[in-house]
């Protein structure tokens, strides 16, 4: 209650005077104490109202001024002093402090108790504090009401809003719009500045803060939401709602707390939903469904069509310096993760997304051609790289699949996109994006370990590739350009200035070293193959 109302509601003010500092009758009184002591002041806290006789003040009035001045640090409500009995009459000097630090100075009658002005004060203060309380569970109650009888988050704000007498917006803890109480809420305030100064506020651990914003000089007041995830979102009033105020202070407060319950049970709902969609997701990459016409059916259950062309992205952080634990970085992985998702559903609405271990996967449907990813998806990915870096100060790269043309392709899309990857991180690169290209005979033969390709390349040549003689390099420059021109003699003896039956007698000479008859298709494969190796190996 305030100074003023003191003077209202307490018969033990009704005879009293507020003598000095009458610009601080607005000074909130939260608690009464009456104490002579002289160290008193060291006793006191904010907000709180001193009554005394001043007796340990009668031989020394000048020490009157000390106390006030330590009364007006603490930030205390008031000094009410019963005069005429020790301290016949309070200083000028005092007078002028407390006019001038707009600190309440009362005169309290002789006849009045102090006892009495205690115990009124604290009555009335606990009375109005159990109104509030009583207001507040009613206020709960009624909006709990309003949100389990399915009327939904926009039409709680709607009736906050018709309470407090102020427009209301409901922000996630990203800072996106969720809801408002009013449609057109943009034209009463700019959001993007908004979120700007709504996001520094959001940073603080406080109970809720008030800012003002130059361009509109509008002033809202920001109210978090917290649930087991601390701020989960946070309220915006336009307009001032007062510490002055506790009912309205309070009715805000309940108004978070619903709306937090409301988070978590979408939250759950939502925890729900990924994991049947993830299973699903990864039945499909591990061949668990016994047929295709198996996998169009359930797909359809998640609003995915299978005529439908996509692209496989899949995202996975970069190493992390800080040392972390196992748990740390499950969560900040499934936090981002989580955020790389909401963030895309407002660009891309019909984006499908998957986790699988440690990486995500969005499925971007493609309706025209393959253009269609490098002026649409493309930048947006380098966007959320961007965010990412200045949000969480972690980067994260991504691996593009080729075009598959319709959601049978997935499994093989994501093979694709998840080998592109592994290729850029091979590299040493961070913060890319690598899209996948198929591999030619060389890229493949350098996947299989160097000493399986010399076994192959020595048992396919024989006694051709035991020594390196002029006759021996001869014949596989021979046999080479043979299997280059496409087997054909007279082709082969142009390119080295032979003759014909040069050709042939080369050709047969190399047959007896290899064992092998050069008409055969499955022979001539496997001599192409090791040529391969050998150029590889510089053998």
């Amino acid at each position: 209650m305030k100074i003023s109302d003191l003077f209202r509601s307490v018969p033990a003010f009704q005879s009293a005077r507020l003598v000095a500092g009458q610009k601080g009758k607005d000074r909130e009184v939260y608690s009464v104490n009456m104490m002579d002591a002289p160290d008193i002041a060291d006793y006191l806290k904010p907000n709180e109202l001193l009554v005394t006789t001043a007796y340990h003040l009668k031989d020394k009035p000048n020490d009157l001024l000390e106390l006030v001045q330590s009364m007006v640090n603490r930030q205390c409500a008031g000094l009410a002093i019963k005069t005429k009995r020790f301290l016949h009459e309070i200083p000028h000097e005092v007078l002028a402090f407390a006019n001038k630090m707009e600190f309440p100075l009362i005169e309290l009658p002789i006849h009045i108790a102090l006892g009495d002005v205690v115990t009124q004060t604290l009555s009335r203060i606990l009375d109005k504090r159990t109104n509030e309380l009583l207001q507040a569970i009613e206020t709960h109650q009624k909006f709990t009401e309003h949100i389990m009888s399915g009327k939904g988050i926009s039409s709680l704000l709607k009736n906050l809003s018709s309470i407090i007498r102020h427009p209301v917006l409901l922000l996630d803890k990203y800072l996106r719009v969720i809801s408002s109480s009013h449609p057109d809420f943009h034209l009463l305030v700019d959001l993007t500045d908004l979120h700007k100064n709504g996001y520094r506020l959001f940073l603080q651990k406080t109970p809720y803060s008030c800012f003002s914003l130059l361009g509109n000089k509008k002033t809202f007041s920001a109210f978090p939401i917290y649930t087991h995830e601390e701020k989960s979102g946070c309220l915006i009033i336009v307009g001032t709602i007062p510490f002055s105020k506790p009912s309205l202070v309070l009715t805000v407060e309940q108004a978070t707390n619903v709306i937090a319950f409301e988070f978590m049970k979408e939250k759950a709902l939502k925890q729900y939903g990924k994991r049947v969609r993830n299973e699903f997701f990864n039945n499909i990459i591990e061949g668990a469904f016994h047929s295709q016409e198996e996998i169009v059916i359930k797909a359809k259950e998640f609003q995915i069509e299978n005529e439908q062309p996509y692209v496989c992205v899949v995202g996975k952080l970069d190493e992390n310096l800080a040392s972390l634990s196992f748990i740390q970085s499950q969560k900040e992985i499934d936090m981002i993760f989580e955020w790389i998702e909401d963030e895309t559903k407002v660009c891309f609405p019909s984006v499908h997304h998957f986790v699988k271990g440690t990486t995500c996967v969005s499925l971007f449907p493609i309706s025209q051609s393959w253009n269609e990813f490098h002026t649409t998806v493309f930048p947006f990915l380098k966007e959320l790289q961007y965010k990412i870096k200045n949000t969480y100060n972690r980067t994260i790269s991504f691996g593009v699949s080729n075009l598959c043309t319709q959601f049978l392709d997935v499994q093989k899309g994501f093979k694709e996109a998840l080998e592109a990857l592994q290729i850029g991180q091979l590299a040493n690169h961070h913060q890319f994006i690598q899209i996948y290209r198929r591999k030619d005979i060389s890229e493949l033969l350098q996947m299989i370990p160097p000493d399986y390709l010399k076994t192959f390349y020595y048992e396919t040549f024989q006694k051709l590739a035991l020594s390196s003689t002029n006759e021996r390099d001869m014949l596989l420059q021979t046999l080479f350009v043979f299997l280059e021109n496409h087997e054909q003699i007279s082709e082969t003896a142009k390119k080295l200035y032979v003759h014909r039956n040069t050709v042939i007698y080369r050709l047969k000479k190399c047959e007896e070293l290899i064992q092998k008859d050069l008409k055969d298709p499955e022979t001539t494969f496997r001599l192409r193959l090791a040529f391969r190796i050998k150029h590889l190996l510089h053998l």
